[in-house]
């Protein structure tokens, strides 16, 4: 069995994109879809930055979905592998999981830019700049960073955002309790902290405001059948349903993203082969996680050409 995984924030660099849209029209049909249901040239900034503008989350989720579902746009149409025929679940890391919900047809490209724009936008007026912080915990698995999160907190939030793989958890909270978690971080017995180069505390109960704009925005823009079940961050299981779609997108704001748990999960379930389009993040902690899986990378068209005769 096989899933299609999709990357999330901090995937982003300046040119990101720009070799396919030069290869492939339907890559440029993905990015002007985009361009047209934000009213910006996301696909400018994408390619010659800058990158603080490229950074900035309400531009980072879009331009982040817009690259992964070109890759995918260009699987379809010119090598003709269907996500639905060669998949078996999809599954995305916190933004991604609205590309894994796109690439299912959950939501249509302009629908999925537009909902993460204003994700982006929420996220960031949800707490000032300079309240919130996340950092990094290297070297740490779920119990250690939990148990530091707890020392950490003092009465401020101070919460395990994301549990990547067996060697790397992200903390999120108020920015005081941040520092305090890197600086205890070795009597916990963890390699060390690095603060993470974001605007807000993402996966924290801080964001409740953008959770509620989500909430309200999903209504707007429900979810569809998607064609293909979706491992849920928050839970780490399959889901289908359109109203649980909605609700777990809602609860994923505040909510932990439990990707270790997911690749485990996927396993579980029968996945042996992960293919991650659109970037070269995950596919190393699903390795981390799930030791005995095949991974996949593809972002150019030589790794579509690769991934397409291997299928």
């Amino acid at each position: 069995m096989r899933a299609f995984v999709f990357p999330g924030q901090g995937s982003q660099k300046v040119g990101m994109g720009v070799d396919l849209a030069a290869a492939s029209a339907a890559a440029r049909e993905v990015f002007e879809e985009v361009n047209d249901a934000l009213g910006q040239d996301l696909a400018k900034i994408m390619a010659e930055g800058p990158e603080d503008a490229l950074t900035l989350t309400e531009n980072a989720q879009p331009a982040i979905m817009a690259n992964a579902m070109a890759v995918a746009r260009v699987l379809g149409r010119e090598f003709g592998v269907s996500l639905n025929e060669k998949g078996d679940f999809v599954a995305g890391h916190s933004l991604g999981e609205y590309t894994a919900l796109c690439a299912a047809r959950s939501f249509s490209v302009a629908d999925t830019a537009r909902l993460l724009k204003l994700r982006g936008q929420a996220m960031q007026a949800a707490v000032p700049v300079g309240v919130g912080a996340m950092c990094a915990l290297l070297g740490a698995d779920i119990e250690k960073a939990t148990a530091l999160a707890e020392a950490a907190a003092q009465g401020q939030v101070c919460t395990v955002a994301n549990d990547n793989d067996p060697t790397q958890v992200v903390l999120s909270g108020h920015a005081e309790a941040i520092e305090r978690a890197i600086a205890l971080a070795k009597e916990f017995d963890i390699k060390r902290g690095v603060k993470l180069p974001v605007s807000a505390p993402f996966h924290c109960p801080l964001m409740e405001p953008a959770a509620e704009a989500m909430d309200a925005a999903l209504a707007a823009t429900p979810p569809g059948v998607p064609i293909l079940p979706v491992f849920a961050n928050v839970t780490a299981q399959p889901v289908a349903d359109p109203a649980e779609i909605h609700r777990l997108l809602v609860e994923q704001v505040t909510g932990r993203v439990r990707w270790r748990e997911s690749a485990i999960g996927m396993g579980a379930a029968g996945v042996t082969h992960f293919v991650e389009l659109g970037g070269k993040v995950l596919a190393p902690m699903i390795k981390r996680s799930f030791p005995d899986a095949v991974v996949t990378s593809v972002v150019t068209m030589e790794d579509l050409d690769a991934l397409a005769k291997e299928l």
